[in-house]
């Protein structure tokens, strides 16, 4: 029985056969999706340029994986970009199966194991090639257009970075990475074997996390800083409402920071935001080291760390925090103060919404949005959306224009069109450049309003 073959979650002394997770496939807003505060891997504004491009393209096909508290298992990513892209929700797949050694395993091989794939060259040298011959942007398959020597399969391979061998297989690359640990492929199965070890015996192994240490992992931060004017609103009434003047308030959660190191002064309490993935361990934590808190959470998570803990209230005041990444999330607290197993708040919501309101229009003043201005030749649906709103009207025919994503000079400063745009034919462009002028033309003061202008001091 020592090899028999299981479905699903293996037992003692069951061997694990691949298996199908049904799916549960649901829409979730973004503001109540949690950021992984371990999240290994990075993404650049210009990835999250080209997931986007990717997203108009194609649409939202690849959901994001979810835990039953809506924290990210993967597609941090895709996030990113819808967020910038102005949806505010997004396809979601819940998996409830995994514990928690195997998350992280998962959230890792996810990325890792599809970078250990190789390249058939002359078949991707074919359909870049069909791509190109279709009008598509080779950008958005996530390739520089102008690294592409398509009609040479071994240029190709030298510009993905994999030279051949004789033999037409992939030569392996020397290890360049900081790690001890040359074979990717062993690593990656590392992973797995130490996280379902570890599973099985109900904690994390010392390889496992000898494994995941070299992935340098932030431990303190998922970048969902508090705006300044929301964390002095949430103080104040915390230390009215316990009773908290003179003794030293701690903020452990920063970037760089850790919690568990840090030196806490003698009577210390943590008011702070913590990393929303990994409250459980934060509250046992600080539980353990008879510490007071009172720390951000979730509000749809507000109960899910009460089972086992009978020391851990609730403070719900669901009040809605733009946080500094720009995601919006209904926030309450959890705390080990007070008597109330449960404290609804309405002042402690109005006091949040009034904070941040203020924290927006601070961000308005202080950073404005990047204005673009086109040639009268490039047209966008904001710009004729304009002349729509001011009385005109406009008909652009099919031969006088041409779709386009963006400008040239704008794809060199990593830029586009935001939803697109056209480029315009020079009838078309004069017929624009007339609508617009006579959308801004501004109104006149007659005669006699300005004599009684001249008469007002």
């Amino acid at each position: 029985m020592a090899n028999r073959k299981s479905v699903g979650p293996a037992g003692p002394g069951e061997v694990k056969a691949a298996w199908f997770m049904p799916e549960q496939l649901a829409r979730v807003p973004i503001g109540e999706l949690v950021p992984y505060a371990r999240n290994a891997r990075t993404h650049s504004e210009s990835q999250i340029a080209q997931i986007r491009a990717s997203l108009r393209e194609f649409g939202f096909v690849n959901p994001v994986i979810i835990d039953s508290d809506r924290n990210i298992i993967a597609g941090h990513g895709r996030v990113l970009a819808a967020q910038a892209e102005g949806m505010t929700e997004v396809p979601c797949v819940l998996v409830e199966h995994l514990t928690d050694a195997q998350r992280r395993a998962y959230i890792l091989a996810d990325n890792r194991l599809a970078e250990l794939s190789g390249w058939d060259t002359e078949m991707l040298a074919l359909e870049l090639g069909e791509m190109k011959s279709a009008d598509m942007d080779l950008t958005l398959a996530g390739f520089d257009a102008e690294a592409m020597i398509l009609d040479d399969p071994a240029a190709l391979a030298d510009a993905l970075g994999e030279s051949k061998s004789k033999s037409g297989e992939p030569e392996s690359k020397p290890d360049t990475s900081e790690t001890d640990t040359p074979d990717a492929a062993a690593l990656a199965a590392e992973a797995f074997e130490a996280g379902m070890a570890a599973a099985e015996a109900g904690e994390e192994s010392e390889e496992y996390q000898a494994f995941v240490d070299k992935f340098k992992p932030k431990k303190t931060t998922d970048d969902c800083y508090t705006p300044a004017p929301v964390y002095e609103a949430v103080k104040i009434w915390a230390v009215d409402k316990y009773g908290l003047a003179g003794r030293p308030i701690v903020r452990p959660f920063y970037p760089g920071g850790d919690y568990q190191k840090m030196t806490y002064p003698d009577g210390a309490v943590v008011i702070d935001n913590p990393p929303f993935s990994i409250l459980a361990e934060i509250v046992d934590f600080y539980h353990a080291h008879h510490i007071d808190f009172f720390l951000f959470v979730p509000s749809l998570t507000a109960f899910a760390r009460m089972i086992g803990r009978d020391w851990l209230h609730s403070v719900i005041a669901h009040g809605s925090v733009t946080y500094e990444n720009g995601a919006i999330v209904n926030t309450s607290f959890e705390t080990n103060m007070g008597t109330a197993r449960v404290t609804v708040s309405h002042e402690l919501h109005d006091r949040i919404t009034t904070a941040d309101a203020q924290a927006k229009d601070e961000r308005r003043s202080s950073e404005p949005l990047p204005k673009y201005s086109y040639p009268v030749e490039v047209a966008t649906a904001a710009g004729l959306g304009y002349l729509a709103a001011h009385g005109m009207s406009l008909e652009i025919m099919p031969e006088s224009c041409a779709p386009v994503r963006a400008l040239e000079a704008q794809r060199e400063a990593g830029k586009a069109i935001y939803g697109g745009g056209l480029l315009l034919g020079s009838q078309s462009a004069a017929e624009k450049a007339a609508a617009e002028k006579a959308a801004a033309t501004k109104w006149q003061l007659s005669d006699a309003e300005r004599e009684i202008i001249n008469g007002l001091k």
